[in-house]
């Protein structure tokens, strides 16, 4: 599934250099890990921190969904007391991992958050906010599904400190809605919009392209439609066939390359037309309103994820550690409520952080400042120089003594960008 903030689930989820120049920290020391035998970041300060909360559940699974969301017909088979329970006893064993930090961004993704009553979201903010210092101006983002959107609801949301709503329209043709099995039509679609409208004044809308069928002018129209709402935000997807989904065994007859490409960019024009900045691959914001807590992924920054099937990533002193929750929310439960939420714990060393931190940063139309990645990745820029020479050459990256830029041709295939700075053993990721 394509959407919003998905490297938080990977997230979702999940979020994003001058060669031949002697650079600030390239004699940093590099530390040997306790964990492995691999060489280990060092750091000077931490990054910022954020929070992602995942909600498993879901009311009907989408055919191209391959994220962690479990059916609960009509919502009201969900424990969500035991699991609101769970969430605060997770949160409360990563705190000595985080002692002294302040949150600055916190998601609450799923599955589909906007199941959850009011009540229930209060309550796990409350239990944050008692344990860990909140930034007083932070961005607190809630996902919902149209088809679940109330006004009493979406109030209390509000009243419970989420102050930036992202809705999954996906689109506003009902022959498309139906293709991507959403429990949504085009009418709950606008009704859903003037709903989040009346109570936030920050939101973003989720808008797919490339769907089953679709044709060129009716990828426009989705995005014209959406404009008329003025949202702040927008994310407009590619529709991707994802391992272990419906689509994938079943492949619905999609547009071919070309035309996906041209429905690419015409999408991005007609936005940046509108006054929309397109500062990441798929995501377009209006002046001072960019997504931060997106934005902390994609610079590399840290995060905290609590929930089923939650991954987080949080730098220490002298390492990075990835971190991944229980999937099976019974399961997950049990295990939090027991003292031990994490199924997964990982050192990045540091001869995969260059390909992690890129895997981010170059996905930003604007790319990364050069002294960015010594602070972040905690290794010398020298780990890279070799790869960004080659990126340079094909013509991926432009690049000064301050920043790394990628070009039209670097996001057009940024798999191709980014397998340059994979590790000589490939070992990145595993």
């Amino acid at each position: 599934m394509r959407r919003e903030a998905q490297v938080s689930g990977k997230d979702a989820d999940l979020p994003a250099e001058t060669a031949r120049v002697t650079h600030a920290g390239s004699t940093q020391p590099v530390h040997t890990s306790r964990l492995t035998p691999h060489a280990s970041p060092a750091f000077k300060a931490l990054p910022p921190l954020s929070l992602y909360i995942h909600i498993p559940w879901c009311v009907k699974k989408c055919p191209y969904c391959d994220f962690n969301s479990h059916e609960v017909k009509g919502g009201s088979g969900a424990p969500f007391q035991e699991y609101v329970n769970a969430l605060i006893a997770d949160f409360e064993q990563t705190l000595p991992r985080v002692w002294g930090r302040r949150i600055g961004t916190v998601f609450i993704g799923g599955g589909t958050p906007s199941l959850l009553p009011g009540e229930a979201v209060d309550a796990i903010l409350a239990g944050v906010r008692a344990r860990l210092t909140l930034n007083p101006d932070a961005e607190i983002t809630l996902e919902a599904n149209p088809g679940t959107v109330d006004a009493a609801r979406f109030r209390e949301y509000r009243a419970a400190g989420v102050n930036r709503l992202s809705l999954g329209i996906q689109s506003f043709n009902p022959k498309h809605l139906k293709a991507l099995g959403r429990i949504h039509d085009d009418t709950e679609a606008r009704r859903a919009i003037g709903i989040a409208r009346e109570y936030f004044d920050n939101f973003n809308l989720d808008v797919m392209y490339g769907l089953p069928e679709q044709t060129l002018d009716e990828a426009l129209t989705d995005i014209e439609t959406a404009l008329s709402f003025k949202p702040p935000h927008l994310s407009a997807y590619h529709l991707t066939l994802e391992p272990n989904t419906y689509f994938y065994r079943y492949p619905p007859k999609l547009p071919d390359d070309d035309i996906a490409a041209d429905m690419q960019a015409r999408i991005e024009t007609l936005l940046v037309a509108h006054g929309y900045d397109n500062y990441e691959t798929s995501a377009f914001a209006q002046p001072g309103r960019r997504c931060r807590h997106n934005l902390n992924y994609w610079l590399f920054g840290d995060y905290i994820g609590i929930g089923a099937g939650a991954h987080g990533k949080i730098s220490f002193p002298d390492r990075v550690a990835r971190e991944a929750r229980y999937r099976q929310p019974a399961q997950y439960r049990e295990k939090a409520l027991a003292g031990n939420a994490v199924q997964t714990l990982q050192e990045i060393g540091a001869a995969d952080i260059g390909f992690e931190f890129m895997m981010n940063a170059l996905r930003l139309t604007e790319g990364f400042e050069l002294a960015l990645f010594v602070e972040r990745a905690g290794v010398p820029l020298t780990r890279v120089l070799r790869a960004l020479d080659a990126a340079e050459q094909r013509g991926f990256i432009t690049r000064d003594h301050q920043r790394v830029t990628p070009t039209l041709q670097g996001r057009r295939f940024l798999n191709d960008l980014l397998q340059l700075f994979l590790p000589a053993d490939g070992s990145a990721g595993k």
